[in-house]
């Protein structure tokens, strides 16, 4: 399992490659939940399914992706699109996209009787979109063995979540968590808030 330090260490080493103008494309690093994520990845088995966001480069390291298969990723501008099968591992760019995949996949081992498990990392925005929102539903309707870990840093892009969604909830297993973000959206600069 990789420390606090080196997933911090790898995301700064991505910035400096997003500044220095080496990746060519959109980049969403990860800053401030470490120690959240290395709690919630000792739960998570090797032959358990991880499902990601755009922002999944944590995910991906503590899933078992190799650092420089990474790296290497992100340099091909495919950061937001990660994809490894060896590692059980996937995330997509498009908001919620992953979520009825996630679902899919643990109604399959469900109906394999498998003892695996299926973890979805979201952020607190897509949490409350109706994709989303109708899977976490279906998921827990059917008691799929799928876990939601929603990723709250009270912000979709540069916007409130509360002040959009309110505090809406399905009745399927979610594990949600609050940190403060170390970078904004997209890029390593500075944000506004709208």
């Amino acid at each position: 399992m990789l420390t606090k330090k080196e997933l911090l260490e790898f995301e700064e080493e991505i910035k400096d490659l997003f500044l220095d103008k080496k990746i060519l494309a959109p980049v969403h690093l990860t800053k401030g939940n470490e120690e959240q994520l290395i709690k919630i990845f000792k739960y998570i088995k090797k032959n358990d399914w991880v499902f990601s966001t755009h922002r999944s480069h944590y995910h991906a390291l503590l899933k078992g992706v190799g650092k420089e298969w990474l790296k290497n990723e992100i340099l091909e501008k495919r950061s937001i699109s990660i994809h490894k099968k060896e590692c059980k591992f996937l995330s997509s760019a498009i908001v919620g996209g992953v979520v009825p995949i996630a679902v899919g996949t643990a109604l399959g081992i469900k109906k394999q009787k498998k003892k695996d498990k299926v973890w979805v990392f979201i952020g607190d925005m897509a949490a409350e979109m109706g994709i989303a929102y109708e899977c976490m539903k279906y998921a827990g309707g059917f008691d799929l063995p799928i876990v939601f870990v929603v990723e709250d840093n009270g912000v979709s892009v540069d916007t409130p979540t509360k002040t959009v969604w309110g505090n809406q909830r399905g009745k399927a297993k979610i594990v949600r968590y609050k940190y403060k973000r170390g970078y904004p959206h997209q890029g390593c600069g500075i944000w506004v808030t709208f």
